[in-house]
């Protein structure tokens, strides 16, 4: 193959890599996106998906172990005696069948269902996990860049009242000092600005990290994206009822003690005799017998069939340690249970008040907010026609910029408490 060929296929292999690899990654991300993506796409998720696939490998051998098994044997020997040379052969096949071991199989399959059923819960409760934080992040960003569109309408202003009071210092209208201080302003404004955005890279930065993906990929967020504060909750009392029924880790606390009461039914029936069937057949040559050797395979030919019949007198008090065991096993199972019980409704209550007063913050902050912006838009007004002065103005200013950066944030503060409170009720959350 000659040089050409060779690099023209890495070229075409590259090329198709790169375009699996864009097919791959959303070009933009809404919510929804990227919560579905790292549900995906999350390695820690992707490895609890391969310890039930375990765990599914383990309960599949679980059911095979009820079946009988059948096993074929061949054998070919040369003997040296001090008579001669004796050469022999073997053909032959065995099965056995356990009928009965005291229902330890039985029960063996119901402990592997359940382990399945726990592995499969464990991979919900992690995208719950990832959900949660990605809602977080993506707030965040969505937080940022509302108050960068705020910020860049506030240094317009400053910008230009800069410009007109270089035309009024002109015109000595206005003292020096008062130019300085506007100038002064709107690079404090330029500066916070700027710091904005890098709060937004920096966001940006913590949601590609969660969702894995490489620093120098191309992110962008959707511009579709709207909060909304919903009003009408779930009261506490069914909240708590609702995320009692339907949270993985209160199915998988409850699968557990069932799991624990099965392991102690398993090592309940070691205790009982064990009855199983066993078959074989054989045939053989041996070149020092009569006969040759399709005759000798015929007359040796025999066929056996038993049964076995095991009972346990005296096993250095194993079993009933085992016990023992799993009877401690099935206790914890059902303290861990009340302890995961008692965390889910705290944390239940704690997003409930955290609701409650997010929405009364966000609401105080929105009035308050509204309040400011017109009395900011009042003040520009009057400085813009000399009616007002400039300290005023910056104090207004001020007062603005504190309303603003508090309404923003109580604005995406309410909405991550209302999506948390609401999601431990079983709403997903998808914008």
């Amino acid at each position: 193959m000659s040089k050409c060929i060779k690099y023209f296929i890495i070229f075409i292999l590259l090329v198709t890599s790169n375009r699996i690899k864009a097919q791959e990654v959303p070009k933009v991300w809404d919510l929804k996106t990227a919560i579905d993506y790292a549900k995906e796409k999350n390695i820690s998720i992707n490895t609890l998906r391969l310890s039930s696939q375990t765990v599914e490998q383990n309960l599949i051998a679980s059911k095979s172990a009820v079946l009988p098994n059948l096993t074929g044997n061949v054998s070919q020997a040369l003997t040296n005696y001090k008579s001669g040379l004796q050469n022999t052969s073997g053909f032959g096949l065995s099965s056995d069948l356990t009928l009965y071991n005291g229902s330890y199989l039985k029960n063996d399959i119901k402990a592997k269902e359940l382990n399945l059923q726990t592995a499969n819960l464990s991979v919900e409760a992690a995208k719950n996990d990832i959900t949660i934080s990605i809602t977080q992040a993506y707030l965040n960003i969505l937080l940022a860049r509302e108050n960068i569109t705020y910020l860049k309408d506030l240094l317009s202003t400053s910008e230009a009242q800069v410009k007109q009071s270089e035309q009024q210092f002109k015109f000595g209208t206005i003292a020096k000092k008062d130019l300085l201080q506007l100038q002064a302003t709107y690079a404090n404004d330029k500066y916070t600005l700027i710091t904005a955005q890098n709060t937004l890279q920096q966001n940006i930065l913590t949601l590609k990290q969660l969702l894995q993906i490489p620093t120098a990929e191309a992110f962008e967020v959707s511009t579709t994206d709207t909060v909304q504060t919903p009003q009408v909750l779930d009261n506490l009392a069914s909240a708590q009822d609702k995320a009692l029924r339907t949270r993985p880790e209160i199915k998988s606390g409850e699968l557990n003690i069932q799991l624990q009461g099965v392991e102690l039914q398993k090592a309940k029936s070691t205790l009982r005799p064990s009855l199983s069937l066993g078959g074989s057949l054989y045939t053989g040559y041996n070149n020092n017998n009569l006969g040759s050797y399709t005759n000798q395979l015929n007359n040796s030919f025999y066929q056996n069939i038993g049964l076995t019949l095991s009972i346990p007198i005296f096993d250095r008090r194993i079993t009933k340690t085992n016990v023992a065991k799993a009877n401690i096993n099935i206790e914890q199972a059902r303290l861990s249970l009340l302890d995961t019980k008692t965390t889910l409704t705290q944390n239940v209550e704690r997003a409930y008040i955290n609701v409650q007063n997010a929405n009364s913050q966000y609401a105080a902050a929105q009035e308050q907010f509204n309040y400011t912006s017109e009395a900011l838009r009042i003040s520009n007004a009057a400085l813009k026609e000399g009616t007002n002065n400039i300290v005023e103005n910056l104090q207004q200013k001020n007062l603005y910029v504190q309303a603003l950066q508090a309404f923003v944030q109580a604005k995406y503060t309410a909405n991550l408490y209302t999506k948390i409170y609401n999601f431990y009720t079983g709403v997903p959350i998808t914008n």
